[in-house]
């Protein structure tokens, strides 16, 4: 077993683990037991009661956090032509066609998120093997293929904050809701925000218990458990 250090059995003295939080419950210990000296991510694990073997029970989806992530994203646009110049203007970081696929096939992946026009899938997926094992490969899903024109509107979305969901392999979900640095009140709109949007997300196919278990923590903090029926209808008075 893991041997914690005394910042972490100090913060961890704070959190009961026999109890389940409510979510202004749980913003307000995030802001208490974060102990780093650098501003940590606020994490949100979620244990989901699918079959994500069963292709129509996969959880997926995004959504724009209403205070952001307070991470600088960087962003790659596959484009040429119009869609290129577009890209520039709306402020990508990187943007190109051939010279950009051949890049990242020699090892270039300094971006968070990639987007591309439908006409440059047919080019984009011979990169399938590289971004697609990172998160990375642009999809519909995920709302990252676009046409030009629609370029700007979703730049600035992913400057906001929009954030991308999805089960894993063992059917859980491990996404982010912000910087421990923000106000109670940010970090409980961002993570009503984010609980409303997976309770939209659910598939049809879905059967019995949706959500499982909620946990949130801030970077190498302790874990707090939420109470599931709180937390999935705090979004109605966020």
């Amino acid at each position: 077993m893991a041997q914690h250090g005394k910042k972490y059995v100090e913060a961890a003295k704070l959190v009961d683990r026999n109890k389940e939080y409510t979510p202004q419950e749980a913003v307000a210990l995030i802001k208490k037991t974060a102990y780093t000296k650098f501003a940590g991510t606020v994490e949100l694990h979620m244990k989901m009661g699918v079959d994500v073997k069963q292709a129509d029970q996969i959880v997926r989806g995004v959504t724009l956090m209403p205070h952001g992530t307070g991470k600088t994203v960087r962003i790659l646009v596959f484009a040429e032509g119009d869609g290129e110049r577009i890209a520039k203007e709306a402020g990508a970081d990187v943007f190109g066609a051939d010279d950009l696929i051949k890049q990242i096939e020699g090892g270039f992946l300094d971006f968070d998120v990639a987007v591309a026009g439908p006409q440059m899938m047919a080019k984009v997926g011979r990169l399938g093997k590289i971004l697609g094992t990172r998160g990375l490969m642009p999809s519909p899903k995920a709302g990252t293929i676009v046409p030009p024109d629609q370029l700007p509107r979703l730049i600035k979305e992913l400057r906001m904050g929009r954030v991308e969901f999805r089960t894993d392999k063992t059917g859980n979900i491990h996404t982010i809701v912000g910087k421990a640095s923000f106000t109670e009140e940010q970090l409980f709109e961002n993570l009503t925000s984010m609980l409303d949007a997976i309770m939209r997300a659910k598939p049809t196919a879905a059967k019995g218990i949706y959500i499982k278990k909620i946990v949130v923590a801030s970077t190498m903090g302790p874990g707090i458990r939420l109470n599931v029926n709180e937390a999935t209808n705090a979004h109605a008075a966020a």
